[in-house]
């Protein structure tokens, strides 16, 4: 059956990316996939909740985590209530899911410490591809942004007299984010070597590969994971890490709830409070630490 109605609501209504919209056809493709097989049922706005709910139960008999089947259940959520808008159906066949339950997830930010021994100990070439991996790891770090923001960057985004990035957030969202002195230098220096590098290239795109082509996901995540398996024995060493190792030091070192989550482009606090985890466990050994009716020989 086509989807393309809901597939053209996500992607001009809701203004969801790419890859989301990718997600969402795929997880209702192969839902309609399974009516069809094991219901002989071709159209999945027909469907009631017990087909919904032996799908999970296949995907669970599957070995697929909670929170995968989660999402996919999401998706058909949002396909019906789009149906229910449109008025299609009456009522969504989801209406009262529970969704499954799942452990919170602990990102384990990098220290202070390994983020130094990056720019300190590890020698980044002196040529174009050295300049610019320093400078995706130096944004990702001083400004938090997603990885598909760093991607998506243009040289007009940039406002070095500002000391401003302008960032491309989720559902077209932009936000404005103040850039440290150093990372001003670093943005001249590497625009000058990519002008001169690729002076006859029509791409505006800020960080380019070395055919001067835009840089893409994997890339971004083979540089940080490159980088930082030389400084850090973490097991995750990817560009979420980074984004949550900004966010955890600036609640270490005072930085305000509120201010975070606008730097981080969170549409509310609740996503914020989710980097909280190791602000509050330092918080707490500094107290342990500090106060003195702390019983520190426990």
């Amino acid at each position: 059956m086509s989807f393309t109605s809901f597939i053209d609501y996500l992607q001009l209504e809701k203004n969801y990316s790419v890859h989301t919209v990718k997600a969402y056809r795929r997880d209702l493709e192969v839902f309609a996939s399974f009516c069809e097989q094991e219901f002989e049922v071709s159209d999945i706005k027909e469907v009631n909740y017990s087909f919904i709910r032996s799908w999970i139960v296949a995907m669970v008999e599957q070995g697929i985590g909670n929170r995968t089947i989660n999402r996919k259940v999401s998706s058909l959520k949002s396909y019906y209530k789009f149906l229910l808008k449109v008025g299609d159906i009456d009522i969504s066949p989801l209406a009262k899911h529970k969704a499954l339950k799942t452990p919170k997830k602990i990102q384990i930010p990098f220290s202070e410490s390994e983020v130094e021994n990056v720019f300190v100990k590890i020698a980044f070439q002196d040529s174009f591809e050295g300049m610019r991996n320093m400078l995706m790891i130096e944004l990702l770090y001083t400004t938090g942004m997603r990885r598909a923001e760093l991607i998506g960057l243009k040289l007009q985004d940039v406002d070095l007299s500002e000391k401003m990035i302008k960032v491309l957030g989720k559902r077209n969202k932009e936000r404005f984010i103040p850039l440290v002195d150093s990372v001003v230098r670093n943005i001249r220096a590497y625009i000058a070597c990519r002008n001169e590098q690729f002076s006859e290239v029509e791409n505006d795109h800020l960080f380019l590969t070395s055919k001067g082509n835009k840089i893409y996901e994997t890339f971004v995540y083979r540089v940080i994971n490159d980088y930082f398996s030389r400084a850090s024995s973490k097991v995750k060493k990817s560009p979420h890490v980074l984004r949550h190792t900004f966010a955890t030091h600036l609640l270490n070192n005072g930085a305000d709830l509120n201010t975070v989550k606008e730097l981080l482009g969170h549409a509310s606090l609740a996503s914020t409070q989710v980097y909280t985890h190791n602000s509050m466990a330092k918080l707490k050994d500094a107290y342990a630490n500090a106060h003195p009716r702390a019983d520190n020989d426990s």
